[in-house]
């Protein structure tokens, strides 16, 4: 079916070309300022570097912690990639060229979480190999791990672009939205943690019921964020 058989699927396919559009725009401008790979996937390393030297490996601590830690240096990390998301483009004017772009707000919403999502995959590559290097982590259940990593990242950015949004418009916006985010992600925080740890203790069939919650959550907020990014970007 083309995109102009009937005005729902034109409607629907102009979401999904301007979600490619503000995709395609916020990972070259991520690609030309190097952030994140300057600031926030050093970072990173740098907190499982330091929990690396805190906790002894030999007294079995570390190894049982690994998965939190894990996901604790992505969810910091996925709090500098939304913060620089949104203060570029509110600090440039470019959030007002959005609101009055046209574009629609469904497909600015989900363009930047796909933009963020590729980010944290990406520093989620990075750190894994850091944990196996660091933690010595035996990657079993590679498949728990992958797909966990896919929802739990969808869930992370989907949350992110919608208190992002939230906080844009204030000038204590950075403040603000570590209280706003960090509550509402506790849920993907404990929900990946788990099913890692299922993984990684060679038990992965502990993990999926984990896997579907963290599914549910990320389908909840693509939803919210799909139907209430419009007012949340005029109030920005």
């Amino acid at each position: 079916m083309s995109c102009s058989t009937t005005p729902h699927t034109s409607g629907r396919c102009q979401v999904f070309r301007d979600a490619a559009l503000v995709f395609g725009k916020d990972l070259r401008l991520e690609l030309r300022s190097r952030v994140g790979l300057n600031q926030v996937v050093p970072f990173a390393v740098l907190v499982l570097v330091l929990f690396a030297f805190a906790l002894d490996p030999d007294s079995g601590v570390l190894t049982r912690a690994t998965a939190g830690l894990f996901w604790v240096a992505v969810l910091l990390a996925a709090l500098l990639a939304v913060q620089r998301a949104f203060s570029v483009e509110t600090s440039d004017g470019v959030a007002d060229a959005l609101r009055l772009s046209g574009l629609e707000p469904a497909g600015i919403f989900l363009g930047k979480v796909g933009s963020l999502a590729v980010q944290l995959i990406a520093l989620e590559v990075v750190l894994g190999a850091g944990v196996v290097l660091f933690y010595g982590a035996d990657p079993t259940g590679v498949g728990l791990l992958v797909v966990t990593a896919l929802v739990a990242t969808l869930g992370l950015a989907a949350a992110g672009a919608v208190y992002g949004a939230i906080a844009a418009g204030l000038r204590v916006r950075d403040t603000l939205l570590p209280l706003l985010l960090l509550p509402a992600v506790a849920p993907v925080l404990i929900g990946a943690t788990q099913a890692f740890e299922a993984a990684l203790d060679g038990v992965p069939g502990d993990g999926w019921p984990w896997a579907a919650l963290l599914g549910i959550f990320a389908l909840l907020y693509l939803a919210f964020g799909v139907l209430m990014f419009g007012p949340l970007l005029e109030e920005a």
